[in-house]
């Protein structure tokens, strides 16, 4: 990886960090759909201007109906997920949690979508799972006030992200990146329209909320999908997917600069198994395997 490479990756990594952040701010005052129709409706307008030949928006066109359902899977019911659980989750758990998405793209891709896995990857699985387990095990309360609905709405984004990910690697690959941005935020944007505006708050929103769901749409949504594309362009999918293991420490540390949230023993654990299995699944981290040695003979008299 090239070092303008690894600035893009350590760039990213913080303003998808930092969207936790945002959302932590925002959703309160805004609600969950309302807040992720500013985000995808100012993140469509800032990257349609990409389209603006005839070429892409043939492309939009002929594929308005996969990028409909790409837009549902990643990002309306993903990010209404996470904006209704930053609601109550401090961003730093929340983002840990979420780091969970390559497993859940490796299981169903397995299960749906004819992708082979490999037996590290169950062992990878089964590793992220107990971390989550770790992180949560005191929090799942599913009575009224407690914290369990909210952290399965946290896995319910993963999930759908893991579905959206295979869905658009095997049915939308072909298209170019530029057209998966922008074709699937104005269709995010459209579908989040109308619940968005009956949903709007009564109340006045502060302009600490308003600032925060504007950084939320132009930095952690417009400009970190330009440096992921160029960075999986330019280094690949590999070095792209480690993103993953550095969104939650970035999450983290803006958390604890700017919320004041606390970094516990027991998130550091969790982190630690999580994103270790995380590694092991995604094959970022592979387990040698020795090949068997012949017996040793004696020699020959």
């Amino acid at each position: 990886m090239s070092s303008a490479d690894a600035l893009r990756l350590v760039i990213l990594s913080s303003l998808w960090g930092l969207s936790f952040i945002f959302m932590r701010v925002a959703s309160p005052e805004f609600g969950a759909i309302p807040l992720v129709l500013v985000r995808m409706g100012v993140g469509a307008l800032l990257l349609i201007p990409l389209l603006l030949s005839v070429h892409y928006l043939r492309l939009i066109w002929q594929h308005k109906g996969p990028l409909l359902l790409l837009g549902i899977m990643n990002h309306v019911l993903p990010f209404s997920l996470l904006a209704l659980a930053t609601t109550r989750l401090e961003a730093g758990f929340t983002s840990l949690i979420n780091a969970t998405t390559p497993i859940f793209t490796a299981l169903l891709g397995a299960l749906f979508f004819a992708t082979p896995i490999q037996r590290q990857q169950y062992l990878g699985l089964a590793l992220a799972l107990a971390g989550v387990y770790v992180l949560s095990a005191n929090r799942l309360d599913f009575a009224l006030g407690g914290d369990g609905w909210f952290i399965i709405a946290v896995l319910g984004a993963t999930f759908c992200y893991g579905m959206a990910g295979n869905y658009s690697k095997t049915r939308l690959g072909h298209l170019p990146p530029r057209v998966l941005a922008a074709g699937s935020c104005a269709m995010s944007a459209l579908v989040l329209l109308i619940p968005g505006i009956l949903l709007w708050p009564s109340e006045p929103i502060s302009p600490l909320a308003w600032g925060n769901a504007i950084a939320l749409a132009v930095f952690s949504t417009t400009l970190a999908f330009l440096l992921y594309f160029g960075l999986l362009a330019s280094a690949g999918a590999t070095a792209a997917s480690t993103v993953t293991f550095l969104v939650p420490v970035s999450a983290l540390l803006w958390g604890y600069l700017l919320l004041g949230e606390t970094l516990s023993l027991q998130i550091v654990i969790g982190m630690v198994i999580t994103l270790l299995g995380t590694a092991v699944a995604t094959r970022l981290l592979r387990l040698k395997r020795h090949a068997p040695q012949p017996p040793a003979y004696p020699p020959h008299e």
